[in-house]
């Protein structure tokens, strides 16, 4: 189950899934952007299930692992990708709906996830949870102050579900993810200008990540191969978290 499926990292990461053999679940709220994905997805050979709904909308999160669960019988991995910010402000002059929107798609997203998905996989006796976090999730980035905040929560919620759930068979991680090339910071690039220089000025690797370079870690993490690995946030961020 993949949310924030749409675009960005979300689609990537289908893309990626599919191709290493998984079904998979999309969720986002653009049926249109899904519908094409699983299409594209189904011409390659894969299996995708469309999930149109909002992560803020705790019954449209909950209808989602219903759906796979009845399509595909189990849910073995999740990736809880789906998220959202804005360009800054000032934190006194931050309006207080931005704050709540900042918190509800991040925050609350991720926790209504996280209490649909885990009831299947500890019925199941496993599972892996992958949550995107943000180097922000570490320190201030420059970025908006409820979103650094949000992305300090979704950490934590990451580190109490791993250490709730790890002796029960669900391995729960946190990618911390760098500035990347994404239709949302397309649009804000395109507003601020400057903005891509800015974004990856402390990165050791002084561009913005590719989609797929996300995915990829994200997949790893899912997987066998990461298996004594949980309550962790993985570093996916151009090194900088290295300097």
């Amino acid at each position: 189950m993949i949310t924030g499926a749409s675009s960005g990292i979300g689609a990537a990461a289908a893309r990626l899934f599919a191709a290493r053999g998984a079904t998979v679940t999309l969720m986002a709220r653009r049926e249109k952007e899904l519908r094409s994905l699983a299409d594209e997805i189904g011409t390659e050979g894969g299996r995708a299930l469309v999930a149109v709904g909002d992560v803020t909308a705790p019954e449209d999160v909950r209808r989602a692992v219903s759906r796979t669960v009845e399509e595909f019988g189990r849910l073995d991995a999740a990736f809880n990708n789906a998220g959202w910010g804005s360009i800054g402000t000032p934190l006194h002059e931050t309006d207080d709906a931005v704050f709540r929107q900042i918190m509800d798609v991040n925050v609350q997203g991720v926790w209504n996830c996280l209490k649909h998905q885990i009831p299947v996989m500890l019925r199941q006796g496993h599972g892996a949870i992958v949550n995107t976090c943000s180097t922000a999730g570490s320190f201030a980035t420059g970025a908006i102050a409820p979103y650094v905040a949000a992305k300090h929560a979704v950490l934590g919620l990451t580190k109490a579900a791993a250490a709730e759930y790890g002796e029960r068979g669900i391995r729960v991680n946190a990618l911390m993810v760098g500035s990347t090339r994404t239709e949302l910071m397309e649009s804000a690039m395109e507003l601020v200008p400057e903005l891509e220089k800015a974004s990856v000025a402390r990165a050791v690797q002084r561009r913005l990540a590719d989609p797929m370079e996300v995915a990829q870690a994200a997949v790893w993490l899912c997987s066998d191969q990461a298996s004594f690995v949980t309550g962790a946030g993985m570093a996916v961020d151009g090194g900088c978290s290295a300097v």
